[in-house]
Order: structure tokens, then C-alpha cells, then sequence
């Protein structure tokens, strides 16, 4: 190896980037040098000359100096710097405590959890963090306590506009109150990139803010939310169409309801005196988060700023109106909030943030069993560098808004906070690398918001898994996911409810994954090979067929393991699930309706119709009490 390849690969390791890491199937694997500059070059770090790279690497050691904030766990000692003797911590509250830094430099942070400061000589600001974040055990009284996964924009509710909003997910939350459970987990609903040409709710535009088409005006506003359409026939016309379609047709639905919006903005504040007075007080000091996004949206056009600012207005009311509800049903979590693991390059979460954000290259992940190309998903997160130099400020605040009248929240690809697979733009997703995070300290940010807003922290941890993650996960109390197609042994049997996590959400399926009743029928196989539409046995004749028969044949012995065995493949996964010692289940609504289709096929574009589906109307009813009464049956006979 040359000279200039170890100065190199000494950068690389300085700047955080893995270049040797392990696959999914326990291969080692080495990153290419081309791969390396590529990735060093976006992060700033020219490395294509020997004086480049001593530069760039005199830069790294620079921004390592002490950070603007530390984290650390209650009753730690710290290196504080200064010369021995007395100081004190400051609370953001008010509260202090008297300390001392003793001869090495050092100090015990405080014992009360919060962000703290210590006084006396050069300050140094700490998080002081809990050993774990809050935990189901501590919202709810029983341990086995279960919930529905509902993708929000299929739901459904009467003049919803044709876009699934607060009202239907208030009417799902009295369904899974009746039948005993505690929870409604949601799919995101962050602010939308306008005028983007697509729709997916993981590549938003920012997720500290809301996307009002989700908020329902009648929630809000009553019978004034109909009133205002009166004038305007075709409007209500169009929202009656788009209402009544099998899928959302985004690029006609979302001006729609903006449209409407717009007449409430206007004639509905006219109509409701007591919402306009509070309307303009959050406008006239609106949140910080909420200032950035309606800046970045409306641009200089004040009228477009006074409407953005309305419809988060009217989705925070909506929002907490329906966590109100969950608890008041007898919820013990309520609404879990689903956090997206990055943000459109082009939006407003990376306008506001700009020295924290990756530039030129868009987070995805490795090739794995079900993504022999990897992936690549468009979108941006924040650089650790520039996360740690600004005091971790875009994830405090970001942790902060999205648990914000929520029971909890689910990360999306909780991996990240450890390392991110960084891909260059335009580049192929295999040609990417792991980016090492700060996940100690992002943990403990973690863990203090989720006390302070006494939420449950959910983490996705599917894929490629680092050695060692899942456990330091359980320990500081962020549940895990255990998936149904994929908890099976080295021999590939699938595991009986015993054996599956206590610390985790167990679930039948996700929204990338297809529904029990379309995985017994292959339909994600049929949409992979264009076989969808085709006439019957052609699918049958496909060796994937084959293999999904198998593994069919597979579970059905773990079900008849169980004493489960109805001949409903569907039923029995799901009561198969809530065995689980799980401290929470989730059972998705496509499971519960006995649905085929999945939200959405990765990989695909414009060949499946991801994020569009919505959910039947009306509702198979007898098929959906069925479902939920045998899952809450099931969670009622695993042992406390």
C-alpha cells in the first residue's frame, strides 16, 4: 500500500467513513479509494493531494476541539478544563447546584436529568441525560399492550377531501379503544415538499413542521369547514371526487385542499371569531421551526405566508385534538408519531440548517437479501460534523417537534443515529459508504426529550445490523421491531412468540412489506415480475412461487407449534404476533381489513402505485372486529 493510500484511508477513519464494514450475509467488505474521495470531497475534505489531505486533516482535529454541547448521564463525571475548585451548574429552569472541578479537570454533572451549565469559569453547557427513555411500562399499566399501524393519507372520514386526515384517525382511535388497546401508530405526516411531482411521506420537506392536508377542517372549525364551500360549487365538487377514488391522485388532490384551506383562511376565520383570535396570536409569534419552514415556503409573498402559517396552526390544533381524544378513550400511549430518517435536499429542513446538512450526497442503504442493488433514496440528513459543532441545536429541536402531542414515536431506521450509508449523488447506491455518527450522545438527547414529553421512543432496526446496536438500544430503552417474515433461526425456521423480543414492537408487516393476506398470495412477487394483472396459473408457474410456498408451509408449522391453526393464514399470523412477550404489538390496518395490496413495493416507481391506496369504504366491518378482538384476545395470553 502507497503512501498516499494510507494518508487516505487515515483521513477517511479521521472523518468518520467505514471502509471496511460487513454485509448482510457475513461478508467482509473494503470501500473503494474512488468511493472514499468521492464521499470526502462532499463533506469538504478535498483528498486528491498529499497537502489536501493534511489540510483536511488538520481541519477534522480543529472542529473536535470541545463542542458548543456535551452530553452525558446523571451523576457522571466530566472533564469540565479550568483549574480546580468551586462552580456551579446553572439549570435552563433556574435550578442550580453547587460543584467542584476537582485536580484532573474534572466534574460530576448533576443528577436531575436537563440541560445544565456550568458557571465560575469558561462555561460549559450539558445535557445531562436519564439512563433510558421513557417506556411503555411507565404509560401503561399492563406490559402487553397493543396497538394498530395505520397509514395516515389512506384513511378515510367524510369530507376528508380525498386525503387522509385527523378525523379518520380519530375514528380508528375509537376502534382500537373499544377493543382495549393503547396505541394508533401513524405513518409520517411531516410537511410535504409543494409542488415536488411526487408524493412520499419519507421525503419531506421538513419534519419539525406538519403537513395541514392531513388536519381535518371540520375538527377544527365544525360546520363552518362545509359552510365555506358554499360559494364555490366546483370546489366542493372537485373535493367530492377526489373523495370517493380508490387512490389519491396527488398532483389534483393536494391543490384541492389547499384550495380549501385558502377559503378558510379567509371566510371560515370570518365565521369563527374565537379561532381568528388565536390564529393571530401563533402568528404573530409563531415558533421558531414553524417561522423557518413558512419563510423557506411562501418566499417573499406575504399572503402565502399568512396561509402557510394557518395551516400549521390548523394542524397543531388538529393534532392535539386527537391526542385529547386517545387519552380521554383510555389510551394509555395514544398517537406514536413516525419520524423520517432524512428530508429533501431542496426543502425546508436543509435551507434552515445549512452548515449541519450533507451536501452532494443522499443517504440509502448497502445491497442486502431484499435490495441486491442497494438503495439510494433521494434524500439528505445532517452531517455529524456539523450536528456536533452546532450543539446538536437541529436535533433537539427536531426531537422536539415531532414528540409534541404524541404518546411516542417511531424512528425510522434507528441505525442512523450510529452510521449512515452516504451514497454521492448520481452515483450507484453499491458505491456508497458508512458514515460514523455520534450515537452516544444522540442517544442521550433521546432519552431526555423522551421524558420531558413523556413519549415512547420506537426504533426501526431492520437491514444490515451492526454487531452489538440492538443491545446498546434496549439498554437506554428504545424498542426495537420485530417483523413476522423475518424473526426465524439460522436454518431459516421461523421462531415461535417466546423466543421474539420483549424489548421491541412486535407487527405482522410494514408498509414496505406485503399484508399477510398478499403475502400468501405472492402479490408482491406478482407486482416484482409484472405478473399483477396476469391471467391465473402464470405466476404459479415462477420459481419465487415456489419458494414463497415454501416458506408458507414453513410458518404454518410454527403456527400448528402454537396450537394455531385455523387454515386462515392471515388470522393465525396474527394471533401468532401478539403471542409475542413484546412490551407492544402493532397490528398494521391492511392486516386488519385483510387487505392484499401493501403501501408501498421498494424499488419501484411509477410501476406500483406507492403512497397512493386508500383504505375500502366503507370498511369491511365484521372483518375488521374480527381482527382486532383476536389480536387483543392474544396479547391478553402472553404472560405479564
Amino acid at each position: 500500500m502507497s503512501t498516499a493510500d494510507v494518508s487516505l484511508h487515515a483521513l477517511a477513519a479521521a472523518a468518520g467513513l467505514c471502509r471496511e464494514w460487513t454485509d448482510v450475509a457475513g461478508r467482509p467488505q473494503v470501500v473503494a479509494d474512488a468511493t472514499l474521495r468521492a464521499v470526502l470531497d462532499a463533506l469538504d475534505l478535498p483528498a486528491a493531494t498529499p497537502a489536501q489531505r493534511r489540510e483536511s486533516l488538520r481541519r477534522i482535529e480543529a472542529v473536535q476541539a470541545r463542542p458548543p454541547l456535551l452530553t452525558a448521564r446523571a451523576g457522571a463525571r466530566i472533564a469540565a478544563g479550568g483549574d480546580a475548585g468551586p462552580r456551579q451548574w446553572v439549570a435552563d429552569d433556574g435550578r442550580h447546584e453547587d460543584a467542584r472541578i476537582d485536580a484532573r479537570g474534572c466534574v460530576r454533572v448533576p443528577l436531575a436529568p436537563g440541560y445544565w451549565t456550568l458557571h465560575g469559569g469558561a462555561p460549559c453547557r450539558v445535557a445531562v441525560a436519564p439512563d433510558r427513555c421513557f417506556g411503555v411500562e411507565d404509560a401503561v399499566a399492563d406490559a402487553r399492550a397493543w396497538g394498530v399501524a395505520l397509514q395516515v393519507y389512506s384513511a378515510r372520514a367524510p369530507g376528508d377531501g380525498g386525503i387522509g386526515d385527523t378525523a379518520a384517525c380519530a375514528d380508528w382511535l375509537r376502534r382500537v379503544a373499544a377493543a382495549g388497546g393503547d396505541a394508533l401508530a401513524l405513518s409520517p405526516v411531516h410537511a410535504a415538499l409543494e409542488g415536488a411531482g411526487y408524493y412520499s411521506p419519507y421525503a419531506p420537506s421538513d419534519r419539525r413542521c406538519l403537513d395541514p392536508l392531513h388536519a381535518s377542517p371540520a375538527q377544527v372549525f365544525g360546520d363552518v369547514a362545509a359552510q365555506v364551500l358554499d360559494g364555490d360549487p366546483q370546489l366542493r365538487g372537485r373535493l367530492h371526487a377526489l373523495e370517493a377514488a380508490d387512490s389519491i391522485d396527488w398532483s389534483a388532490a393536494r391543490p384541492a385542499k389547499w384550495a380549501w384551506l385558502r377559503q378558510l383562511h379567509g371566510r371560515g376565520l370570518v365565521l369563527r371569531a374565537d379561532l381568528q383570535a388565536d390564529f393571530a396570536a401563533f402568528a404573530a409569534a409563531p415558533p421558531a421551526e414553524v417561522a423557518a419552514y413558512v419563510a423557506f415556503a411562501a418566499g417573499n409573498d406575504a399572503e402565502v405566508a399568512q396561509l402557510h402559517l394557518f395551516g400549521q396552526w390548523l394542524a397543531r390544533r388538529a393534532w392535539a385534538r386527537c391526542q385529547d381524544q386517545a387519552r380521554a378513550a383510555g389510551l394509555g400511549i395514544g398517537l406514536v408519531a413516525d419520524l423520517a430518517v432524512g428530508f429533501d435536499p431542496s426543502g425546508a429542513e436543509a435551507a434552515a440548517s445549512p452548515a449541519a446538512v450533507l451536501r452532494g450526497l443522499e443517504l440509502g442503504a448497502p445491497p442486502d437479501a431484499f435490495n441486491a442493488d442497494g438503495q439510494a433514496w433521494g434524500i439528505s440528513g445532517y452531517a455529524p460534523t456539523g450536528l456536533r459543532q452546532s450543539g446538536f441545536a437541529p436535533f433537539i429541536e427536531l426531537l422536539r417537534a415531532v414528540m409534541r402531542d404524541r404518546g411516542g414515536v417511531r424512528i425510522d431506521h434507528i441505525l442512523g443515529l450510529q452510521r449512515l450509508w452516504v451514497v454521492p449523488r448520481g452515483a450507484s447506491a453499491r458505491d456508497g459508504v458508512y458514515l460514523s455518527c455520534e450515537l452516544d450522545a444522540l442517544l442521550d438527547l433521546l432519552a431526555l426529550e423522551s421524558w420531558r414529553h413523556r413519549c415512547v421512543v420506537v426504533g426501526e432496526d431492520l437491514g444490515v445490523v451492526p454487531p452489538g446496536i440492538r443491545a446498546k438500544l434496549a439498554r437506554r430503552g428504545v424498542l426495537g421491531i420485530d417483523v413476522l417474515p423475518f424473526t426465524r433461526d439460522r436454518r431459516g425456521a421461523f421462531m415461535p412468540p417466546r423466543r421474539w423480543r420483549r424489548h421491541a414492537v412486535a407487527t405482522t408487516t410494514t408498509h414496505d412489506l406485503p399484508s399477510s393476506a398478499g403475502w400468501a398470495e405472492g402479490r408482491d412477487i406478482a407486482w416484482r415480475l409484472g405478473l399483477h394483472d396476469a391471467p391465473p396459473g402464470a405466476l404459479q408457474a415462477t420459481p419465487q412461487w415456489r419458494e414463497r410456498q415454501a416458506d408458507a408451509a414453513r410458518l404454518r408449522r410454527a403456527f400448528r407449534g402454537e396450537g394455531i391453526d385455523s387454515g386462515d393464514l392471515r388470522m393465525d399470523a396474527l394471533r401468532f404476533t401478539a403471542r409475542s412477550p413484546a412490551v407492544l404489538a402493532l397490528l398494521p390496518a391492511e392486516d386488519a381489513l385483510g387487505l392484499r395490496e401493501q403501501p408501498n413495493l421498494p424499488g419501484t416507481t411509477d410501476s406500483h402505485p406507492n403512497w397512493r391506496r386508500r383504505l375500502p369504504d366503507p370498511l369491511p366491518e365484521a372483518v375488521l372486529d374480527a381482527s382486532l378482538q383476536a389480536f387483543a384476545q392474544a396479547r391478553r395470553e402472553v404472560a405479564p
